[in-house]
């Protein structure tokens, strides 16, 4: 049970390291980019050869099917769902035409105003924030309760899984923290919020231990492959475009390395 506990808090308390850094430290955004870039490509790896390839050596491709695309879905109703809350002002304004776009732009030329810019791109960055917030929820329980399964029976800890799950989750919680920031959370509130995660994250752990040490092999592989599907929509919508953005085209490089760095996890 103990067991259970300190993997899963190991392994969750990746996403408040990433808080504290960007909390203590101002780090340049190409360097964000890339250690983005680093947990997308681990991220990856961990979702092919840690939860789908070994959930299909347990149960059927239906059980995968449900699980993975049941994730996918549900992170993105969620992900549309804060689009739309976080950003309808902004968007009703860019939906009145070109005039306000052409006013705007004149306004910049001739006064050197950028506040409408930075305006424009605190709030991508605020919801980009909030998404990969909610995906690192929806990927790190599922996840922490894998490392719990792994134990079940008295069995050794999977080392690939949380060494994958640790790496990945520190830029997970970097760039979420710097997108909070953006939407004007306090410092309290996003290390309340983060602690909170690493918690649940202890109790999914203990859970999968438990709880599901009697479930059979396609409930596990349900619950593994909705975490590889939170985990694939999330990265694709939020993490890479902002490790592109950041990072620029190196960062194809550096996710390169981290789907590498998960494959030798894996293999080790």
């Amino acid at each position: 049970m103990w067991n259970a506990i300190l993997w899963g808090t190991i392994a969750a308390s990746a996403t408040l390291m990433g808080a504290l850094v960007v909390l203590k430290f101002s780090i340049p955004k190409k360097v964000i980019g890339f250690i983005m870039a680093l947990g997308t490509g681990a991220l990856i790896g961990a979702t092919t050869y840690e939860l789908l390839e070994e959930s299909l050596e347990i149960s059927g491709f239906m059980e995968v099917a449900i699980g993975f695309l049941g994730g996918a879905l549900l992170f993105t109703l969620l992900d549309f769902w804060i689009s739309h809350k976080g950003g309808g002002h902004q968007r009703k304004q860019s939906d009145r035409g070109g005039d306000v776009d052409d006013q705007t732009t004149l306004l910049t030329k001739v006064n050197g105003d950028k506040k409408g810019k930075k305006k424009s791109s605190s709030t991508n960055e605020s919801k980009s924030g909030k998404g990969i917030f909610i995906g690192t929820v929806m990927d790190t329980l599922p996840e922490s309760a894998m490392i719990g399964m792994s134990l079940i029976g008295g069995g050794s800890v999977s080392l690939a899984l949380v060494v994958s799950i640790f790496i990945s989750n520190i830029p997970e919680g970097l760039s979420s923290t710097v997108g909070l920031q953006k939407s004007g959370y306090s410092k309290k509130k996003i290390l309340f919020l983060w602690i909170l995660v690493v918690f649940f994250s202890a109790l999914s752990s203990l859970a999968g231990a438990t709880l599901l040490e009697e479930a059979s092999d396609s409930v596990k592989a349900i619950v593994s492959c909705f975490a590889g599907g939170a985990i694939i929509a999330m990265i694709a919508s939020t993490m890479m475009p902002e490790a592109y953005k950041e990072g620029g085209p190196v960062v194809g490089f550096v996710t390169s390395i981290g789907v590498f760095i998960s494959l030798w996890l894996h293999y080790l």
